[in-house]
């Protein structure tokens, strides 16, 4: 065990915990949030997805120790119930989700491809949203909640 201090939806937290650990165990269990999920526990599925310096990662493979120096973001950190952020706004709007599942994976996969490439074409986006599975087919939702944001967002 080691003690290790992480940035974290904006606030330095520090947690003592084996540096091998996943870093979704971490946020779940010893941080209490509730955006990333555990799905396939490999990497595949997008449900435990944050952001880590802007990027999307996948939470479920990810060692704590190797994002020690980065900002991260989950689902939760990006806005407020009273404050959505703008892509949270428009999923709202649209009535983009389902289960809820999925929405970490969808959501922060969505924001980082987008802010790195604000004028993608709808291909590029399916295509970055590809390997992120959703279990209640809410695609066509979410695809529009995605394009709103892109389009208020350019």
């Amino acid at each position: 065990m080691s003690s290790m201090a992480l940035m974290v939806n904006g606030r330095r937290r520090t947690i003592e915990v084996d540096p091998a650990t996943p870093l979704l165990y971490v946020l779940t269990d010893d941080l209490q949030l509730r955006g990333p999920k555990f799905g396939c526990g490999l990497g595949q599925c997008g449900a435990c997805t944050v952001l880590a310096a802007g990027r999307a990662i996948r939470s479920c493979i990810t060692p704590v120790s190797t994002v020690r120096e980065a900002q991260i973001t989950t689902l939760e950190g990006l806005g407020t119930v009273e404050n959505p952020h703008p892509i949270q706004q428009a999923f709202i709007d649209e009535q983009a989700a389902q289960c809820g599942f999925c929405l970490s994976g969808v959501i922060l996969t969505a924001k980082a491809f987008l802010d790195q490439n604000p004028k993608a074409s709808d291909a590029e986006v399916q295509q970055a949203l590809s390997d992120v599975l959703c279990r209640c087919f809410a695609h066509t939702r979410m695809f529009r909640a995605i394009k709103r944001y892109q389009e208020q967002a350019v």
